[in-house]
């Protein structure tokens, strides 16, 4: 029996009676104590953040070193709480991470009495150790429709963050990724907010496990971003303006945060740029009304980089860095990622002093950070030591990020059963992304934009390694034809040899193109044309034209339009960015070795001027959408929401429910059955929709309401069933109240569909 998950609606959004963290009265105690002999300066102080940079050097042989000199006139000067970020950001070894952080740390104490607390952007796993296991991207996690992986993961990569001394991720990316031009839908779990709601608690969970008033040294502090309304720019461009429906905002994009919240986040990073014309940094309502006064939660709310500075250099609403920090710390900011200096902490005293920022609120921010350091034991065990962890970078976890890689990939076309490829078949391994680590991690890999993943990811097989393995070397020919340039921008790519990659494919029985992106990560990932690069494009058409069947392999972080050259494919595999083991995932799949599971989880487009979601309003609709998954749509789009192809087929059958009619304090439990009518072993995602038919505020076509994941083995049937509190049926009306309106509603799995009646309007 699947649970529905109570953080989507009203229920868990209206009238919070009790604080999301429960208080623990021995760590208050603890908190008051220490806060009470802090001097001004002192608890300022814990409210920055600089970057690890400021405090090193690079010695004779290029290797970051801790300048005790810089690092005791920053904490005597400045009594900064916080670093963040790798060397250079680069990552180092295991061992120099143990060795500065215990550098830090042993200052820390002994100039300030109270323990450092350093960050790092663990997106994907490991991101920024040598040596540490890199995970699938959230994008993938979302596919695999996989609770199980998505805590799986997270649980692992805050081991290996643990034991090399940092206590706090700033993961997971929980916006909703809405628009495919946005250069950062690959760090979250797609466009729908139940969808991150739920992989985003389990991270919460898996990351920090289940008690957030005591995380112990195999766990770390979540920092939920980028509150909110981050993922849908009007532009489609990174850090730029947002327009919201206060409705959608609330009903929608505040969701996955507050079960972030509910789950035990103890840290949230704010969104960068603005929302209805307001910077979300400057904007009261939403980081101390909405996120802070109405549940309860104490943790600690962290601008993004230089995001203060941004108030007055870009946003324009200040006069200048005095007036920017006024107006953030009073809006609800906890501590201030600067990054390059600390010279806030004396403006910050500065405000106090003049009446500008009251006292209380900086007391607030200070007592939330050290809440933050004593729940995750910083004082007793300010580092850890390496040697301790004996499963770091090791096969356990190996294991999972395979599995991982493999449950994520979606199959989204396979003509005549042209996969999985037969053994003993010639392979030409064509297209820019068919042989660099790079390109399978995406950014956040080793280096932020994930330029260099390559120097470090050596011992990973790239996707023509890993078919050379599986296939048999002699069987499989590399002729890439398309090629990215590796000294320039992402999206450059070198003078194409299209002509040899034809003439390489003379003698072979079968392509496979490997098309997609390079890595990119944040603004330098902004485009201006969603379509496949012309290069890429143009290589398979060239190849079409010999009449082989061809496989497209999509190896993107978002899904760029490929409407003239779908059609040229007998088969067509998204990947997206599965990590250091996707070579290995796609080979496997390719032969038959694992089977495919993986569903979008995201709307993939058709047209650049036709970009909708999966929950569009009626009034959108355009034409008749053809698919497996037509939902009776009536829009333009490449691919569902939720589409998804396997080795094997499912039937649906005896869709049922326990009431017909029900009341806001319902629970309505549905089933249906699921039998594998195919010949292989094969997991299924098993989706519940719901569409509300009249309503007066104009209503979704449909909204994902719950789902989980079964195995089924050749002829197996299952029963599934899923409890789904009626408030779940609620809406944000043009109010901004939530409302459970009277009226009929569909549920839907697959294309099995029945009715149920709410018999009474109630506000909630």
């Amino acid at each position: 029996m699947v649970s529905s998950i109570m953080s989507m609606t009203a229920a868990a959004q209206h009238n919070v009676q009790q604080p999301v963290i429960p208080a623990d009265a021995r760590i208050e105690k603890k908190v008051e104590k220490t806060l009470s002999r802090l001097t001004l300066e002192e608890k300022v102080g814990q409210m920055m953040e600089v970057v690890i940079d400021l405090i090193g050097d690079n010695n004779s042989k290029g290797v970051f070193e801790i300048n005790e000199r810089k690092l005791d006139s920053l904490l005597c000067n400045y009594k900064v709480g916080s670093l963040l970020n790798a060397p250079n950001t680069v990552a180092p070894t295991a061992a120099e991470w143990e060795r500065h952080i215990a550098k830090i740390q042993k200052a820390s104490m002994k100039h300030l009495g109270i323990p450092c607390i350093f960050g790092l952007d663990q997106n994907h796993g490991s991101t920024y150790t040598q040596g540490g296991t890199l995970f699938p991207q959230n994008i993938n996690v979302a596919a695999t429709f996989n609770r199980e992986i998505a805590r799986s993961a997270a649980e692992a990569t805050a081991y290996e963050t643990r034991a090399v001394s940092v206590p706090w991720s700033y993961s997971p990316t929980i916006d909703l990724g809405r628009d495919p031009r946005w250069p950062r839908i690959w760090e979250n779990f797609g466009e729908d907010c139940l969808l991150n709601s739920v992989m985003g608690s389990e991270m919460v969970r898996g990351f920090q496990g289940d008690d957030p008033n005591h995380v112990d040294n195999r766990h770390i502090a979540v920092s939920l971003k980028h509150y909110m309304g981050y993922g849908v720019p009007f532009s489609g461009k990174d850090r730029t303006p947002a327009y919201i429906a206060p409705s959608e905002l609330r009903e929608k994009h505040f969701a996955p945060f507050l079960a972030g919240l509910k789950a035990g986040a103890l840290s949230v990073m704010v969104n960068s740029a603005s929302v209805n014309g307001l910077p979300v940094h400057a904007n009261r309502e939403l980081l101390t009304e909405w996120l802070k006064e109405e549940t309860g939660w104490d943790g600690v709310l962290i601008t993004d980089w230089a995001d203060i500075n941004n108030l007055y250099t870009r946003e324009m609403v200040a006069t200048d860095k005095k007036d920017a920090l006024q107006m953030a710390i009073n809006a609800g900011i906890d501590m201030i990622m600067e990054p390059y200096s600390a010279d806030a902490c004396p403006l910050i005293v500065e405000l106090v002093k003049e009446g500008r920022i009251p006292q209380s609120r900086i007391d607030d921010a200070a007592r939330r950070v050290l809440r933050m350091k004593y729940r995750l034991g910083l004082f007793d065990e300010p580092a850890q030591m390496l040697a301790k962890y004996p499963d770091f970078g090791g096969e356990k976890f190996a294991r999972l990020a395979l599995g991982a890689a493999e449950e994520s990939m979606v199959l989204l076309k396979n003509e005549n059963g042209m996969l999985p490829l037969s053994r003993g078949k010639k392979i030409l391994l064509t297209g820019p992304n068919a042989n660099q680590m790079r390109c399978l991690n995406g950014g956040w890999s080793y280096t932020w934009q994930g330029h260099r993943t390559d120097e470090f990811a050596d011992r990973y097989n790239s996707i023509y390694e890993a078919m050379c393995n599986t296939f048999g070397a002699e069987n499989v020919k590399l002729c890439q034809g398309v090629t990215y340039n590796e000294g320039g921008k992402y999206f450059e790519e070198n003078t194409p040899d299209i002509e040899a990659a034809v003439r390489a494919a003379a003698d072979v029985d079968v392509i496979v193109a490997c098309i997609g992106e390079n890595s990119y990560c944040e603004t330098p990932g902004n485009l201006t044309d969603l379509n496949l690069s012309v290069n890429q494009r143009n290589l398979v058409k060239a190849l079409a034209q010999l009449g082989k069947p061809i496989v497209l392999v999509l190896n993107e972080g978002r899904p760029r339009i490929i409407a003239d050259i779908e059609p040229l494919a007998a088969a067509v595999v998204h990947t997206m960015l599965p990590g250091n083991y996707g070579g290995d995932a796609l080979a496997r799949l390719l032969a038959g070795d694992a089977n495919f599971s993986g569903k979008l989880p995201y709307t993939y487009p058709k047209e650049i001027n036709s970009l909708i979601n999966y929950d569009y309003k009626k009034s959108q609709e355009v034409e008749t959408m053809a698919g497996a998954y037509d939902y009776d749509a009536k829009v333009t789009v490449q691919w569902g929401f939720g589409f998804g192809k396997s080795y094997t087929t499912f039937a649906y059958s005896n869709l049922r429910v326990d009431k017909t009619e029900f009341t806001a304090d319902d629970i309505i439990t549905v089933s249906i059955d699921v039998q594998n009518t195919g010949k292989c072993e094969g997991m299924e995602s098993v989706l519940l929709f719901s569409s509300d038919k009249v309503a007066s505020l104009t209503p979704d076509c449909r909204r994902l309401r719950d789902f989980t994941k079964i195995s089924l083995k050749p002829g197996e049937k299952q029963t599934v069933t899923f409890t789904l509190p009626a408030t779940d049926l609620a809406f944000v009306g043009y109010d901004g109240k939530w409302i459970l309106e009277k009226g009929e509603f569909t549920l839907q799995i697959a294309g099995e569909q029945t009715t149920v009646t709410c018999t009474a309007t109630q506000k909630l």
